[in-house]
């Protein structure tokens, strides 16, 4: 979690005045050093100035209980603050907050939202939530075509869950005409990264193809690469 949490702070960081990125560097070490409540008094003045950055950390602190008491509606406060500044990781948290009903009451058509917000900004985790939203038809209709197309921008950033998932679709042909070739390359690609569900799908699907499908899989997991956002 500290090495997420110091990710999230990328970028937004260098735009800062030299006052601000010094309190923010310093709530970053705070931070990585285990000293919450310091990381929390560094973040706060900074999240009340507007930095989305350190609203969104704000959100995740109070959402693990670390500097603060846990508090899941004030978590979703300041991810609002940052995520309505266009920020991906806490339009991501807020949808997850409504896909949950943690902090707020449970809405599939408002998760739907932020997600998609997140989404069309090349956040993978929101791609794959996305996707499953489709999948599942929570807060939209059931479309396993736009489950795919979800799940394939997700994947190909190398998500590995989503990589299982479209897999799975193109295994049963939910959304994409069904094809053994591509459901074997997505599940070993999945499977590589320690995913063992993803293992046992492609020993089931290999059960299924002729050795030149499976020699065909195997070269195209092979010379797959991830695409950027």
């Amino acid at each position: 979690m500290r090495k997420l949490l110091a990710a999230a702070f990328v970028g937004v960081a260098l735009c800062l005045v030299a006052p601000a990125q010094a309190g923010f560097d310093e709530g970053v070490a705070a931070y990585e050093r285990g000293d919450y409540a310091s990381a929390f008094r560094e973040f706060r003045p900074l999240a009340d100035q507007g930095v989305a950055a350190a609203q969104y950390n704000l959100g995740l602190m109070y959402v693990n209980g670390r500097g603060v008491t846990q508090d899941y509606v004030e978590a979703v406060k300041w991810y609002r603050k940052a995520a309505e500044q266009g920020d991906a990781k806490a339009q991501h948290s807020i949808a997850f907050m409504y896909d949950n009903g943690q902090g707020v009451t449970q809405d599939y058509a408002e998760a739907m939202k932020w997600y998609r917000k997140a989404a069309e900004q090349g956040y993978a985790s929101a791609q794959f939530n996305l996707g499953l939203m489709y999948h599942n038809g929570q807060g939209v209709t059931q479309d396993y075509a736009e489950a795919v197309k979800w799940y394939r921008k997700a994947a190909e950033q190398g998500n590995a869950k989503t990589q299982h998932n479209l897999g799975t679709m193109y295994f049963y042909g939910k959304g994409v005409t069904q094809n053994y070739v591509q459901a074997h390359m997505w599940f070993n690609l999945a499977a590589v990264k320690g995913n063992e569900t993803s293992r046992k799908g492609r020993g089931i699907v290999a059960e299924k193809m002729t050795p030149a499908q499976i020699a065909e899989a195997q070269r195209l997991a092979r010379e797959w690469q991830p695409k950027k956002p």
